[in-house]
């Protein structure tokens, strides 16, 4: 276990043996995900910017919830604001505060949190939607949380 924090470290990839076991975790939590939604108000709230070039994604998250992210396929900056446990790399890091660090390509992470917690992936982008956007990023954007449910998404494409 260690704190993850940005000293010269960047969050890094998930290695090729860490992989199946972390799509292991994301399908059955997806099959738990719909009656968890209802029973547990399992509803995080994704905001997207488009503006100046960048691209800013913000998953808020309430304490006690659990996501596993898709596979990003590009390097990004991430921010982390609260307390959570994530999965990343080969191994769990303790979040507390605030932490903003470089975000290698090829990461897929698990996140649970211990309070209310905010995730933003900020990268350099052409893109004019944020469809365009979340498929530069994923491969798998159909997979997204803002894609499979209707939590009430913030939008901000402001064509600057």
């Amino acid at each position: 276990m260690s704190e993850l924090a940005y000293s010269g470290y960047t969050l890094p990839a998930a290695p090729s043996q860490v992989m199946e076991w972390l799509k292991d975790i994301e399908r059955r939590v997806r099959e738990r995900e719909d009656g968890l939604a209802d029973a547990l108000r399992f509803r995080p709230r994704m905001e997207h910017v488009l503006h100046a070039g960048m691209y800013a994604r913000t998953c808020r998250l309430d304490a006690g919830m659990m996501i596993v992210s898709v596979l990003i396929k590009i390097p990004t900056v991430l921010t982390v604001h609260g307390a959570a446990w994530v999965f990343a790399g080969e191994r769990w890091h303790k979040v507390e505060g605030y932490q903003c660090m470089p975000a290698a390509a090829g990461r897929k992470q698990i996140y649970v949190t211990a309070a209310p917690t905010e995730i933003t992936m900020v990268f350099a982008t052409t893109a004019r939607t944020v469809e365009e956007a979340e498929a530069e990023f994923t491969d798998e954007a159909e997979e997204l949380l803002s894609r499979r449910q209707d939590n009430g998404d913030v939008v901000v494409v402001t064509g600057a």
